[in-house]
């Protein structure tokens, strides 16, 4: 569903999340579709409308750094969507590197972390590693090997677990487009998607073409043996390993959710 003209389909969708108003452009008038027009994107980057249209058309596949950067600022895009629309240009038939084990340094730091959820996620979000904490903490989804399989193909469970889970969804897909990159020469997230796409709100989102990347969040929880969870995360990158990222769990020292960590710490501990 996304190996052709990635660009084009990049350039509707965004264009279409931006409104006139947005765009300081006069919104006196209904429109037949939401956001802009081809021409009021051409005009605000400085483009002529017939290469603007060449782009969404694909019959220009190597638009310049300079019209990047102007069709950024034209569609607001944030650094995370920009540098993805670059690599929808520059990486053209470039293939990716495949998640890598992970590295036993790692496995053992995570492991000395008695009190602290941590998991190993790969670049489509895959699980490839846990410390006792943190499959303990993400034990409905482990079945499901990934995230954002579990969070769609299994919404029963999945929001119950996840409390706030169209946010979830939302963020699990734009993180997806931004840590994966586009599906071209990327077996592993055409695999996903397609297999995602039997969903309708997966294929919602994912036409939407929303990417965010993140640093640190706040994610609630309801988990089945220690009830309701709110807890802190920070994703760190793995130094040496391409598309691993290290996420690690803390609740506020002396709340509910601290107690709660115990519980499953100790539930953990005893199986």
């Amino acid at each position: 569903m996304d190996s052709v003209n990635q660009l084009g389909r990049f350039l509707r969708a965004r264009r279409a999340a931006v409104s006139p108003r947005e765009a300081g452009l006069p919104d006196d008038a209904p429109r037949r579709t939401p956001g802009l027009k081809q021409e009021e994107v051409a005009r605000l980057a400085g483009l002529s409308e017939g290469y603007y249209a060449r782009l969404e058309q694909d019959r220009e596949k190597y638009p310049s750094d300079q019209v990047l950067q102007a069709l950024a600022h034209a569609l607001r895009l944030n650094p995370d969507a920009a540098r993805y629309m670059r690599g929808l240009v520059r990486d053209q038939g470039r293939p990716a590197s495949p998640d890598a084990e992970v590295s036993p340094h790692v496995i053992r730091l995570i492991e000395a972390w008695d009190a602290t959820p941590a998991l190993v996620l790969g670049s489509c979000l895959d699980v490839l590693a846990g410390n006792a904490l943190g499959r303990a903490l993400y034990a409905p989804v482990l079945p499901y090997g990934n995230l954002v399989r579990f969070t769609f193909l299994d919404q029963a469970a999945a929001r119950v677990f996840y409390r706030d889970w169209q946010l979830i969804a939302e963020a699990g897909v734009a993180w997806l487009r931004a840590t994966a990159g586009p599906p071209a020469g990327r077996p592993r997230l055409a695999e996903l998607v397609e297999e995602l796409s039997t969903d309708a709100e997966f294929r919602r989102l994912w036409s939407r073409f929303d990417v965010r990347d993140k640093a640190s969040d706040v994610k609630r929880l309801c988990h089945p043996l220690v009830g309701d969870l709110t807890l802190n995360y920070q994703i760190l990158d793995v130094d040496g390993a391409a598309g691993q990222h290290l996420f690690i769990y803390q609740a506020e020292p002396g709340s509910p959710s601290e107690r709660a960590l115990l519980r499953l710490r100790e539930s953990a501990a005893a199986q």
